[in-house]
């Protein structure tokens, strides 16, 4: 907090008043706390917990106040409300401890089940293959996971990328970026993970294996904002020419690429992108497509290249990755940066909101669910230090580094995991730029370097507006450079510089605090610690000790370092939590020793450095000891700067990238399925005789024949990353192989007699020749209502446009056949079918098998699409016992429905929805056991789906535009006014959507006990979304007609 030199005035004015408080509100105080004293309350429960701020402002229009019995009145108002926010205090301490302890307990609970589940896996009979197997793959992984700070390592790992040609793809969504002259602090969205990620991109960009590295964001094309954020590419020149002329090529090197979405002409904060991340996601596959495509044709042999890795930084970021790793089936990887539940324990600390307030400002729910989806996605997350593990990611019900341990001790083992998977958590510092820092040699005990510069070359213009505020500027300078934010701790250093008479006598203080014009225009936090700065520096006459210019370029700041470091100075980092802690390894790069906060990433920093001392932040007199000890100590000064310079490289940005590329290497590689047997297929311009036979050839290798998808056993062994995977595929290779033997003999002969009889023969690629597809995806109240709906659309759409059909649904392939049948409608009149909630898609046939009467193809394709981290038996066992659990509460109230589930959907009755946790709560027990799933409650609550974690409705009609080419801009997709609790997917993105009035309003109560509300997310001022006015022939066509898609 900001130690506000206002404090010591308001406290003799609170004692003041102190009398004007009558009997009967003091006998209430007493009879509350005791002996009550305003001073005690302010200073140990106020300022320690709360932001003062505007405690301050009421104390300024106080103090204004001429009459005294105004001006004790509203003391003595300031007073209750001191007393009252103490109250508040212990009130969120007691509500975070019980929260605290029941997480620990959730925690506790579902590792002993998962332990449970997974006691008896070191019997003989059970090792059998899987030990093969996964020692096998062991073998394979220390062969190629030594320690990677070896240099022998680091030197292979090198020779072995020489021969890659990697494509990487990271995402940072919100803020400003580009590659020259960031305007870092313009807003708080525009900051230290802007520069961290153009670096980034740009170091990838020159490595050795590396090709292509894009990096993602929005495009910006608003009025306030410069017109190169508008740009929709642009190069990242490399800052050397050493690695940066291999391996060249027409698309090579580093790229922002520059996304629309979300409001056009409109720069919107990181709080507002959630509606529009669907749209980003389209819009960002047909890029990565796209250009697959491209590098292809380089590199591939006409074989698309797809990405090697997708890595999202932050939760908006992260979310979106989520979506297209499981959209292409490519490796994920994340970066937080900084964490939605830290943030929201911080702000529930201070008081000032309720969470609900919160969540409405920050919109923290939807942030921490996207952490959460980041976590069930990823199988690498990058940390900056190893405080970020222990005690912020462990909040999260997806990570528990005790179970992470001994999944990962079960899988070197290689013994079953039982379907659960738990991310790698990687500890890889952040990079820094050290081409253009000369290190200065000379004599340490010496005077100042005398040839760091060229003598002859002037002195940078920030050297001159710092030292203009010293009256003797040959002193050592303490430097800090810092936004002025009450966490920053400023004040304290400025009070630890003030107090201690030999510190002031021997250095000067420089404060690099941002820039601003006037306070006035400040936001109220910052403003109010620059103010007490101020005062501070009055309090102390510190007048010609301290520095703290009003502006400074982003280029300058290399030059300030390099002061500070001829000077003989030091930096400072008093934060009272530093989640890394960049700029110390900036100063340490020029020189000068560091003084760090002992909370945080600096532990890590000093620990490779060793360049300077640590300090406990609330410690002011432990801050002045370690400056005055380092700026008078030159022997020590010397040791620390000598320290920073010879390991500083450990921080540089090649050996980031080289622990980052082994990382990716160590991934199992994932991509499209199909891609060896599509070559022809992307350039089909017509549905000619001969394209429809080349269609029957491609699906005679990629579809299988079903009627509901065929249960498998064995199908659970888990892993905790991909790194260590167990392959447990050969048995489903071998079944897939049968069954495409099968379909060939069959179904393939039935295909070719009628493919001159029905465009169903060659239907599957026509999808992106459509000029629209109809995804008709509403969740209707009753099933029997269905048929009239399907109807309804089809008959607005009219005979005369080439337009197709696809169902989406929750149901399962029997029952859709049976829906189709009472409605008498052909399953021939749909291009595909989206079943299971996105568990399974089903094409329609012209023949069935067997004589069972269920003209549908599964593509099996999409099921190993969506394998990745599906729990399978040890999931349904999970389950099961769950639904056991709710049963022995409140009678037979789940119970597994065997008839609907599939390989990759489990399907369970509900009797009494109202009797069944909400949906969060189920996949929190999920998560707590390290199972990855998606929960979907469907049908008014009636039915329970659980289906691959990256598998969904809309995730399904990505897997159709990849597998496919179906354009998604042409996709109109149909949905009520609510539905099954996937319902938001359904909406947004670059498709356009109808809500059908009146329709699926019954499924209201599964989003009433939501961690977000749907508005949070919707993007309903989209002129993408269009309401019917209710659901007949006529208002379907007048929507269709508002968007236009078909002619009135």
């Amino acid at each position: 907090m900001a130690g506000n030199d206002w404090i010591n005035s308001y406290l003799e004015a609170i004692l003041d008043v102190g009398p004007g408080i009558d009997d009967a509100k003091s006998s209430l105080l007493l009879r509350e706390r005791g002996n009550f004293s305003p001073t005690r309350y302010f200073v140990e429960e106020v300022i320690t917990g709360f932001d003062e701020t505007d405690l301050h402002r009421s104390w300024v229009r106080a103090a204004a106040t001429r009459g005294p019995k105004e001006r004790n009145t509203r003391l003595e108002n300031m007073c209750w409300r001191i007393w009252n926010l103490a109250r508040t205090k212990k009130k969120l301490e007691v509500e975070e401890a019980q929260r605290k302890a029941n997480r620990r307990l959730e925690h506790e609970r579902g590792r002993r089940e998962a332990t449970a589940d997974m006691s008896e896996d070191l019997s003989e009979g059970e090792k059998g293959d899987l030990v093969g197997d996964g020692s096998a793959r062991g073998d394979r992984i220390s062969r190629r996971m030594p320690r990677i700070n070896s240099v022998d390592i680091m030197e292979n790992l090198a020779n072995q990328l020489k021969e890659k040609k990697f494509y990487i793809v990271l995402i940072s969504l919100h803020g400003l970026i580009r590659g020259e002259s960031m305007e870092l602090g313009r807003d708080s969205d525009t900051g230290g993970q802007v520069k961290y990620v153009v670096e980034l991109a740009r170091a990838l960009g020159t490595m050795p294996g590396v090709y292509r590295v894009d990096l993602l964001t929005r495009q910006v094309s608003a009025p306030d904002v410069d017109w190169t954020y508008a740009e929709p590419t642009e190069m990242l020149s490399p800052r050397t020419t050493e690695n940066s002329m291999q391996e060249l090529g027409e698309s090579s090197g580093a790229y922002i690429i520059r996304i629309p979405f979300g409001p056009k002409d409109k720069y919107i904060p990181k709080e507002m992108i959630w509606p529009h991340i669907p749209e980003f996601v389209d819009c960002a596959l047909s890029h990565i497509r796209q250009m697959s495509k491209v590098l292809g044709e380089q590199l591939g042999g006409g074989e698309p290249v797809w990405p090697v890795a997708i890595h999202g930084h932050y939760a908006d970021a992260g979310d979106s990755a989520a979506l297209l790793s499981g959209a292409l089936n490519v490796p994920m990887l994340f970066t937080g940066h900084s964490l939605g539940r830290d943030k929201l324990e911080q702000l529930l600390k201070q008081g000032r909101q309720s969470r609900e307030e919160i969540n409405t400002t920050y919109k923290i729910m939807r942030r921490i669910e996207a952490e959460e989806l980041s976590l069930d996605a990823s199988e690498v997350v990058i940390t900056s230090t190893r405080q970020e593990i222990e005690e912020q990611w462990r909040l999260y019900d997806g990570f528990d580094p005790i179970l992470e341990r001994k999944l990962r001790a079960r899988i070197r083992r290689g013994v079953s995991c039982h379907g659960r998977f738990m991310p790698r958590m990687v500890v890889i510092p952040p990079g820094m730029e050290f081409h253009h820092i000369v290190p200065h040699d000379g004599d340490m005990d010496g005077d100042v370097e005398r040839n760091e510069e060229n003598s002859t070359s002037p002195d940078p213009p920030i050297w001159s507006e710092i030292m203009r505020f010293f009256s003797n500027p040959r002193k050592p300078m303490i430097l800090a450079l810092a936004r002025p934010d009450p966490k920053k701790n400023l004040t304290t250093l400025v009070k630890a510089f003030g107090e201690c008479r030999p510190l002031r006598e021997l250095a000067n203080l420089t404060l690099i605090m941002g820039n601003r014009d006037s306070i006035d225009e400040m936001s109220g936090a910052n403003a109010s610690v620059l103010l007490s700065i101020l005062k501070l520096i009055d309090k102390y006459d510190l007048y010609g000790q301290v520095a703290y210019p009003k502006h400074h370029k982003q280029y300058e700041v290399p030059d300030i370092y390099r002061l500070a470091a001829k000077t003989k100075g030091v930096f400072i980092n008093p934060a009272f939590i530093e989640p890394f802690g960049l700029t110390l390894i900036e100063a340490a790069a020029y020189g000068s020793p560091i003084v760090a906060t002992k909370n945080g990433g600096p532990v890590d920093i000093h620990r490779v450095l060793d360049n300077g001392l640590l300090v406990d932040p609330h410690d002011q007199q432990s801050i002045a000891d370690a400056l005055l000890k380092l700026v008078s100590d030159k022997h020590l000064w010397a040791r620390c700067r000598q320290n920073g310079l010879k390991n500083i490289h450990l921080f540089s940005w090649p050996e980031h990238c080289k622990t980052y590329l082994s990382r990716i290497v160590m991934c199992k590689p994932r991509q499209p399925r199909w891609q060896s047997s599509d070559v022809g297929f992307e350039n089909l311009e017509t549905n000619s005789p001969g394209d429809s036979l080349r269609d029957i050839q491609d699906l005679s290798l990629n579809l299988k024949f079903s009627l509901d998808g065929e249960k498998s056993e064995g199908t659970g062994t888990g892993a905790l990353d991909n790194s260590f995977d167990i392959d447990d595929s050969v048995d489903r290779k071998s079944n897939l192989e049968k069954a495409d033997l099968k379909f060939s003999k069959g179904a393939i002969g039935s295909l070719m007699e009628k493919a001159g009889q029905h465009f169903g023969g060659g239907r599957f690629p026509a999808m992106r020749m459509r000029k629209c597809i109809f995804v008709i995806a509403v969740d209707c109240d009753s099933v029997s209502d269905i048929p009239k709906v399907i109807r309804t659309i089809m008959d607005a759409a009219g005979k005369e446009n080439p337009i197709g059909f696809i169902l989406s649904t929750s149901l399962s392939v029997s029952e859709v056949h049976s829906i189709l049948i009472s409605g008498s409608i052909s399953p021939l009149d749909f291009d595909a079918f989206i079943c299971n909630s996105g568990g399974d898609v089903y094409y329609p046939s012209l023949s069935s098998e067997d004589g069972l009467g269920l003209p549908f193809t599964v593509d099996s394709d999409y099921q190993s699409h969506i394998e990745y981290r599906w729990g399978g038996e040890g999931l349904r066992k999970t389950l099961v016992r769950w639904a056991a659990s709710i049963n022995d509460k409140n009678g037979q109230t789940v119970e597994e429905n065997e008839s609907r589930s599939t390989t990759h959907c489990y399907a369970f009755r509900v009797k009494d929805p109202e009797l069944i946790p909400p949906v969060k709560e189920l996949r929190k027990l999920m998560r707590v056991q390290a199972l990855r799933c998606h929960v979907i409650y469907c049908q008014n609550g009636t039915t329970l789906n659980v289906i691959p974690v990256l598998a969904s409705r809309a995730q399904a009609l990505r897997y159709l535009y990849i597998r496919w080419g179906l354009e998604l801009s042409n996709v109109i997709t149909f949905v009520g006014e609510c539905g099954d609790t996937d319902y938001e997917g359904l909406l947004g993105g670059v498709h356009k959507t109808v809500i059908l009035k009146g329709i699926g309003n019954d499924a209201l109560k599964l989003h009433s006990n939501r961690s977000y509300p749907l508005e949070h997310v919707l993007p309903f001022n989209s002129p993408n979304i269009v309401q019917a006015k209710g659901c007949c022939n006529e208002d379907v066509r007048a929507s269709l007609q508002n968007i236009g898609v078909i002619k009135e």
